[in-house]
């Protein structure tokens, strides 16, 4: 039996890591087994319930206004007796988060290999995101098989000196997850939508990114508040992530203003069907720049770099940084101008096309040589 150990510790990995897991436990030949860090706790159970995935463990590390030190140190500590015991053939990781590094960085000590999914992102600034960036490129230099999900990220791994036959573009898993949910229909509408009257147009706000953190979110904010104001039929909802640095600003800034509702983090069915139902979505998140050309709704983007200019190239997002007045005119010319609108709501994913895990799991049989032939790559 092919052992495959799957670690994981936040909501946006184990969103993009459960078509895998589903897949990889009805696979013959293969046994499977999950381990969360629960880096972030309640919002990784929410989709832990959602995919009906039980870890076989859970490290449980998540502590109140937790540094990047304490998610590093406990993960490292908690995975390090637990690898002896599991002695997989593969540690499957995801992304970038500290979760992704830190189980690699386990995994590579006691020499075991390793497979990255959503492998070969880059914006190549350190800083930006931070520590997302770092924690992708460490994790490039640890991974053993590396799963790119487009042609870009397939050209960034080879400039950085991975051989090709270590590479399979497989396409993002995030399109697989939401292909799933968008099959089970809307039912899962926010109670917020309840008092809307169906002429309003909705603006989605999804803002959480360390870099983001104090001014950054406070002029995010400053640009919503005027947005509303100047725009009578125009309502935002803004999902306030739970760091409480996020959540500082966001109520100090726009608490008790009018049309503007802030909500507690949302369920990811509830948040795809929001998603379907806004105008327009201002997001620093990566996961909702891939999500939302496959429902035809404008992505702003809330940064200054992103590791996804393939929506940007395909017209379908638009980097606007963090500065007030930016992102006003930005977001007012898509109120404002049906054109320029239609230009950007057109339905075009260039992330994947909804088979990324079946790949991922036929490149892992054969790299193990239980396939003959690696999976024919995304053409996307």
């Amino acid at each position: 039996m092919l052992k495959i150990l799957t670690i994981f510790g936040t909501r946006p990995e184990a969103i993009k890591l459960a078509p895998v897991v589903k897949l990889l436990d009805k696979t013959p030949g293969v046994r499977s087994r999950v381990v969360v860090t629960a880096q972030h706790r309640q919002m990784l159970d929410q989709v832990l319930s959602l995919f009906a995935i039980k870890p076989h463990a859970d490290l449980d590390i998540m502590l109140h206004d937790q540094t990047l030190f304490e998610i590093t140190t406990r993960s490292l500590l908690g995975l390090e007796h637990l690898l002896v015991r599991e002695k997989p053939d593969l540690v499957l990781v995801q992304g970038d988060t500290t979760t992704t590094f830190a189980a690699s960085l386990a995994a590579f000590y006691h020499k075991f290999a390793i497979g990255h999914v959503e492998a070969g992102l880059r914006t190549l600034d350190k800083y930006n995101p931070f520590p997302e960036e770092m924690n992708r490129r460490i994790t490039t230099v640890l991974a053993d098989l590396h799963f790119a999900p487009t042609r870009l990220a397939e050209k960034n791994l080879l400039r950085s000196g991975i051989s090709k036959k270590q590479i399979f573009l497989t396409g993002n898993t995030v399109t697989d997850a939401l292909k799933e949910i968008l099959k089970k229909g809307t039912s899962h509408a926010h109670p917020i939508l309840k008092s809307f009257k169906g002429r309003e147009k909705i603006l989605l706000v999804e803002a959480h990114r360390r870099e983001n953190l104090g001014k950054p979110m406070e002029n995010i904010c400053t640009a919503l508040s005027r947005l509303v104001q100047d725009f009578p039929n125009l309502s935002v909802i803004f999902s306030v992530h739970k760091n409480p640095r996020v959540r500082e600003t966001v109520y100090k800034v726009l608490k008790g203003q009018e049309r503007i509702h802030l909500v507690e983090p949302m369920d990811y069915p509830t948040l795809v069907n929001l998603q379907k139902r806004a105008y327009l979505i201002l997001t620093d998140s990566g996961g909702i720049q891939e999500e939302a050309p496959s429902l035809g709704k404008p992505v702003l983007v809330l940064r200054k770099t992103t590791e996804r200019p393939e929506g940007v190239k395909a017209g379908v997002a638009k980097l606007v940084g963090t500065e007030p007045g930016k992102i006003y005119h930005e977001a007012m010319t898509l109120i404002t101008s049906k054109e320029q609108y239609e230009k950007m709501s057109k339905k075009a994913n260039p992330y994947g096309d909804g088979r990324a895990a079946e790949r991922i799991v036929e490149a892992i049989l054969y790299y193990f040589g239980k396939r003959k032939k690696p999976p024919s790559p995304f053409s996307g």
